[in-house]
C-alpha cells in the first residue's frame, strides 16, 4: 500500500530525510558522486529545518533558501539554529552550484561532507525526539 504523506506533518519530512540520508551516507562511505551528495545534503538539511519549523507551528513556505530557513528557525529554536549555522553557511549555495553548469565547483572534500552528513543526521534526531510518540 502506498505511503500517504502530508507536507504539514514534520514526521513525514523526517521520513524523507531518513530515506535520503541512508543513501547519502552509503555514497559518502564509497566516495561516489560528490556534487550529487553535496547538493542532496543541502536539500536534506532544508527538510530537517522545515520539519522543526512545522513542528513549531510555522506555516509551510515553499523555498530552498537555507539562509532564509535558518533565519526563521532562530526564534523558534535558537539552540538548533546555532547548531545548524555552519551547515547552512557551507551548503547554502551547493543546492544550485553543484546541480547546474555555470559555477566553479569545489574539489571533493569527502571527510568534510561525511561530517556534515553526521551533523544533519544528529539534527534530524533532535527533531524526531521532540515529536509525539507514534501510536499504532
Amino acid at each position: 500500500m502506498p505511503r500517504k504523506t502530508d507536507s504539514n506533518n514534520p514526521a513525514d519530512w523526517l521520513y524523507l530525510v531518513e530515506c535520503d540520508l541512508e543513501a547519502l551516507l552509503a555514497m559518502g562511505d564509497q566516495e561516489l558522486g560528490y556534487s550529487l551528495c553535496r547538493g542532496k545534503a543541502a536539500e536534506v538539511l532544508e527538510k530537517v529545518i522545515k520539519a522543526e519549523l512545522i513542528r513549531c507551528g510555522w506555516p509551510l513556505e515553499k523555498t530552498h533558501d537555507l539562509g532564509k530557513l535558518h533565519e526563521w528557525l532562530r526564534p523558534h529554536n535558537p539552540v538548533m539554529a546555532a547548531a545548524a549555522q555552519q551547515l547552512c553557511d557551507d551548503l547554502a549555495e551547493a543546492y544550485f552550484t553543484d546541480r547546474y553548469p555555470g559555477f566553479d565547483l569545489d574539489d571533493p572534500d569527502w571527510p568534510k561532507l561525511r561530517q556534515q552528513l553526521r551533523e544533519i543526521e544528529a539534527l534530524a534526531a533532535q527533531v524526531q525526539q521532540r515529536l509525539p510518540a507514534k501510536t499504532t
